[in-house]
């Protein structure tokens, strides 16, 4: 109880989340009279950054630096207009298409869902559309990230669970494409419904589509590649830097080299971040698991559930209720340690099981109080988070039936897997 009172007063006091978890290990070491394991947190905190996997998330974030400040992905949107911007609601399906594919090439949904609502919201509203539809596709599109590969919190599951990156790219296609199709769906019936406008193809002309193709590339690459078995994750990430980078620097000439010590200035800090909640958070499950923690949870779960499926819709509440106050990487890399030996004492596989737990996160990012992801839209269309929230509720039921499918039927994820 002390621990959680600690961790909880830490994050009110507003101090960062990797002190508060180091705060929260601190008490919980105290609390429960572990004090020798003090001496031992050093090479902890070494032992859980110290894995090759870890590369991959510098790279992939320099991808997504690289595309935003180049205006790929506004070059993408372009192509993706020019085949479906003429459908009634065609601007609306460009904006879910495009963040299909932004998804795949930044891997972040934070910065998805930024780069899309200051580019697609004030286009949809000039087009006719109103500004909460324009901001709820948005923001459903935005939710992508964690689950259409190169997943960021995919990459964080598979270091602390010790999965395979590459097995859990793979895993998360058919999910995110099932995904996709759903959203699809609630664009298509609020069109008959409610009527939504039918709008000129937006781009000009075949080159520029051309443009957009060239950025389409990236992920497409990255995902060849890595089914191929050509590539590691980490290698992907690596030939999609250089590949943004060529296309900013050389083709499009919209990035300077005078700009690459800010872009990567903005890397460096946020893949600190990020590697200083990991190595933080694998002390916190390091003392949990050294008190036995993850044992008494699989007691106490076994006690309310035998059912693989009926625990899994379990750990979509629990991620959802925790995604309200945290955000989402910091429930990631508390949770994993905990549940990933109660799913598998339920012959649960921990790739399905890393697929489930990045789609419960992606609620995270939209449910308030803390919802990041809700808060960017606000900003960019000037909405409440009232009315902000009620405009996304339908896009938001979509989801969640996907998940119980997804959490139902384990071959969808695993599907590819099984191909390859």
């Amino acid at each position: 109880m002390l621990t959680l009172i600690g961790f909880l007063l830490a994050l009110f006091l507003g101090l960062p989340i990797f002190i508060s978890l180091l705060f929260g290990a601190l008490l919980f070491i105290y609390e429960t009279d572990l004090l020798m394991l003090i001496d031992s947190i050093p090479i902890q905190l070494y032992g859980s950054v110290n894995q090759y996997g870890l590369l991959a998330i510098p790279l992939f974030m320099l991808v997504g630096e690289l595309m935003n400040k180049g205006g790929l992905t506004s070059r993408l949107m372009n192509a993706i207009d020019y085949f479906v911007g003429g459908f009634k609601g065609g601007l609306a399906y460009v904006n879910l298409l495009t963040n299909a594919f932004a998804a795949a090439i930044l891997g972040s949904a934070t910065a998805q869902i930024s780069i899309m609502s200051r580019l697609m919201i004030p286009t949809m509203v000039d087009k006719g559309y109103s500004k909460e539809f324009a901001a709820a596709v948005t923001l459903a599109g935005g939710l992508l990230g964690p689950i259409i590969p190169p997943s960021m919190l995919m990459i964080i599951y598979g270091v602390v669970a010790y999965q395979p990156i590459a097995d859990l790219f793979i895993a998360g296609i058919l999910p995110g494409l099932l995904v996709v199709f759903a959203l699809a769906l609630i664009i298509f019936f609020v069109g008959v419904f409610k009527g939504l406008p039918k709008n000129a193809v937006y781009a000009s002309s075949k080159r520029d589509v051309l443009a957009g193709v060239l950025p389409a590339m990236i992920p497409l690459v990255i995902i060849g590649c890595i089914l191929g078995g050509v590539m590691s994750p980490t290698e992907a990430g690596a030939i999609a830097s250089m590949l943004a980078f060529i296309l900013g620097v050389f083709v499009y000439k919209s990035i300077c080299f005078s700009d690459l010590p800010e872009l990567l200035l903005v890397v460096a800090k946020n893949t600190a971040m990020i590697v200083g909640l990991i190595a933080v958070a694998a002390v916190f499950g390091w003392a949990l698991a050294f008190e036995g923690v993850p044992d008494l949870m699989v007691e106490w779960i076994a006690e309310l559930t035998t059912s693989p499926f009926l625990f899994l819709l379990l750990v979509y509440l629990l991620v959802i209720f925790l995604g309200m106050f945290l955000e989402s990487i910091a429930v990631m890399i508390v949770l994993v340690p905990i549940l990933l030996p109660a799913a598998e004492s339920f012959g649960i596989d921990p790739i399905h099981f890393g697929v489930v737990i990045s789609l419960a996160t992606m609620i995270g990012l939209i449910t308030p109080p803390v919802g990041p992801g809700l808060f960017i839209a606000m900003q960019a269309s000037n909405l409440s988070i009232a009315r902000l929230f009620l405009a996304v509720i339908p896009f938001l039921a979509a989801i969640l039936v996907c998940m119980v499918i997804i959490a139902a039927v384990p071959s969808i994820s695993k599907a590819l897997l099984g191909i390859m």
